[in-house]
């Protein structure tokens, strides 16, 4: 899609690759299982991701919008799959890092985050994420899995998955999935939470499920966006006081970001990406390739018009 604006007198054209989708599915195979419909949670019926139409948001005190033109394009397309700290948060003042990803690729590369909140990596061995064009399904395209935020929980008997073994399995059939369509997997481990101790330091909540998804990156030879410590260090930095600028419902979220946090979680992944998958590199923006998590942009100076659609329900999940 190209939108012409006029602004002090100029008119700037901007590319943008945008994906439309609908709940409806193809007709399962003979004598298989499924329907042929995404069974959607009452929180994206009637939302903008999945009904089937381009919905459009110009944002800022005075948008000059003078011209859109839709047309269709054949690039190579980046598929995100993961949990509620990846999927496209629809109002703010959630957001997260896979919707703010697309700021850092020039218009030569699509984003298509089919993450969703609560999910977890089983989906991979229901054939669910397959179903729902989640998985890459052309050549050259890239895969990238975030998971374990909702695996490791004991207390979830439907998502949980033991770190050693379940948890692993699941991340190998994912990669090998991504390798059978002719594209390249990616590996990212999660967003730490903002749990700081006495010492002003963020104490890990995630066990062992960041090791599993490191093994499993140095043993099938993938990609890896190590978030984990990225955003640790980036908490830190901030500290217990100004960190929580960083998150969601004022602060009193601890896992989901707010647009500042997620804005600067994905520049810590756009700025792994081009090692993770050299390929990239012509895609991405030059600001994009270099970022020190210890010395992010202060979140008093970030700005972000806002947004029509709001809501004060917190994204479900911890």
């Amino acid at each position: 899609m190209r939108a012409s604006h006029t602004g002090k007198g100029e008119t700037a054209t901007r590319s943008f690759i945008v994906n439309v989708r609908t709940p409806a599915l193809g007709a399962p195979p003979e004598n298989a299982p499924g329907g042929a419909a995404v069974r959607l949670k009452p929180r994206e019926i009637g939302s903008p991701t999945w009904d089937d139409r381009l919905t459009l948001e110009f944002l800022g005190s005075a948008p000059r919008v003078t011209a859109i033109a839709i047309e269709p394009i054949d690039v190579p397309t980046v598929y995100l799959l993961g949990d509620s700290t990846v999927t496209d948060q629809t109002a703010e003042p959630a957001a997260s890092w896979g919707q703010m990803l697309p700021r850092f690729f020039a218009p030569t590369i699509a984003v298509a985050n089919h993450a969703e909140i609560r999910r977890d990596a089983e989906i991979l061995p229901r054939g669910v994420a397959a179903r729902q064009g989640a998985l890459p399904h052309e050549a050259g395209g890239l895969g990238a899995h975030q998971f374990g935020h909702n695996d490791q929980k004991a207390q979830w008997p439907q998502t949980y998955a033991e770190a050693e073994t379940t948890y692993r399995a699941y991340l190998r059939a994912y990669i090998a999935e991504v390798r059978r369509r002719g594209a390249t997997p990616l590996l990212v481990t999660s967003p730490e939470r903002r749990n700081f101790d006495s010492r002003g330091k963020i104490t890990p909540s995630h066990g062992r499920y960041p090791d599993a998804v490191r093994a499993v990156a140095h043993e099938e030879r993938v990609g890896l966006i190590d978030l984990t410590p990225m955003t640790i260090a980036f908490y830190e930095v901030l500290g217990p006081q100004r960190a929580p600028l960083a998150f969601n419902d004022d602060g009193r979220d601890r896992t989901h970001h707010n647009n500042y946090g997620a804005y600067e979680l994905a520049r810590m992944v756009a700025s792994r990406l081009f090692e993770a998958d050299p390929k990239l590199a012509r895609h991405l923006l030059h600001k994009a390739r270099d970022y020190d998590p210890a010395n992010p942009s202060p979140p008093e100076a970030f700005r972000l018009p806002a947004s029509t659609a709001r809501s004060a329900r917190r994204p479900d999940g911890d």
